[in-house]
């Protein structure tokens, strides 16, 4: 036995290469390291341009901020639950489009040769529905048909788009402002209106975020979320049911995308099938950027809303200095592989730190057991 615990501090003390305390502060950087990326964008784009932390151009940003970070909470679930949801964003186009349609053109029943219209909250409210329908066949793919994760949502992003596009044979649906004699004006003041000098997205993002940490973290379902992505197996033999849990948290990345998709068509009064192209890829980097682990079971809400700010307030920075949208890309891309190598960096030393406190229980435990026999 006092073999064994002597090769474990042996171990422990060969990979302990930082002092205690440098560990410990490296350690409180990189769980802030979000944070403290922020603040220094926020300095370094301030003092480049003066317009940038005015207060208008503050709303502005936060407004696009609001749309990945809905998106990142529902992708947030699914990565904490050591799953991956690839259709977003062609949820964002689908509902969108299917929206706009019910603007533009209403329900049309050829049969009886009438379009029925329908007030803004319904339309939205049946898109909110189609981006959890669309989430929970992505769900019964996976829990049920036990189709890996990325394929089923790869599909289901295919699908999405392509029903965007038949929706309007590729065609846009503008001027979603609605006519008051069909009663269904109204629905451009989720994306364009205010509350209280706030635009509303930006208090929907509040909301949803409100929601999100206290589902994570006061409730059951919360906690078993991250015991799934911790170790699956070991979450089923304790009796938590793995498959109903895994599908909701893709009916919520999918209700959160159409709900983005909804703003979206809301602000531009207009919906096209291209709409949310490539935004899941936003919606990963900004979970990634917050901390959450893509093995799941580590990660938080609030991490993956800094990411969001993160993305956000760089590219817009990046949009007021006139920087070219392709080297816009490249830096995107390197900001999300330096966020996963700190990401495994961090863990790293988290291992070393639990490394060097076996090693300080051993030796408590070593030094009892001599007192005793003296």
């Amino acid at each position: 036995m006092l073999s064994k615990d002597r090769s474990v501090q042996e171990k422990a003390s060969q990979k302990s290469s930082y002092s205690p305390m440098s560990r410990l502060l490296l350690l409180f950087l990189f769980r802030f390291r979000t944070l403290i990326v922020l603040f220094l964008l926020i300095i370094i784009f301030s003092y480049l341009s003066p317009v940038y932390l005015t207060s208008e151009n503050l709303i502005i940003m936060s407004k696009h901020v609001a749309i990945n970070a809905i998106m990142a909470i529902g992708m947030t679930f699914v990565i904490l639950g050591a799953g991956i949801d690839l259709s977003v964003g062609s949820i964002v186009g689908l509902a969108a489009m299917i929206a706009g349609g019910m603007i533009a053109q209403g329900v049309v029943l050829k049969f009886l040769g009438v379009a029925i219209f329908f007030r803004a909250y319904v339309v939205i409210l049946f898109g909110l529905i189609l981006g959890a329908l669309v989430g929970l066949f992505n769900g019964l793919l996976i829990t049920r048909l036990n189709v890996t994760p990325f394929i089923a949502t790869l599909g289901t992003l295919y699908m999405a788009r392509g029903f965007a596009q038949l929706r309007s044979d590729g065609n846009t649906f503008p001027n979603l402002s609605g006519n008051p004699l069909l009663n269904n004006t109204g629905f451009e003041l989720l994306g364009s209106g205010r509350l209280v000098g706030i635009p509303i997205s930006i208090w929907i993002m509040i909301l949803f975020s409100i929601l999100a940490v206290y589902i994570t973290n006061k409730t059951p379902f919360g906690r078993h979320v991250y015991a799934i992505g911790g170790n699956e197996r070991a979450a089923e033999l304790s009796g938590i049911p793995v498959k109903t849990v895994k599908t909701i948290t893709y009916v919520i990345s999918g209700f959160c995308a159409a709900m983005a998709g909804l703003i979206i068509a809301s602000e531009l009064q207009a919906a096209h099938p291209a709409t949310g192209t490539t935004y899941e890829l936003n919606a990963i980097a900004a979970v990634v950027l917050g901390g959450t682990s893509l093995s799941g079971g580590r990660g938080s809400i609030t991490g993956s809303i800094l990411g969001a700010f993160v993305i956000g307030f760089l590219s817009d920075g990046l949009v007021i200095l006139g920087v070219s949208s392709f080297w816009q890309t490249v830096i995107k891309g390197a900001v999300i592989v330096v966020a996963v190598v700190l990401d495994e960096f961090q863990q790293r030393l988290q291992r070393h730190q639990a490394l060097q406190l076996m090693e300080e229980s051993i030796r408590k435990e070593e030094k009892q057991a001599k007192q005793e026999t003296e």
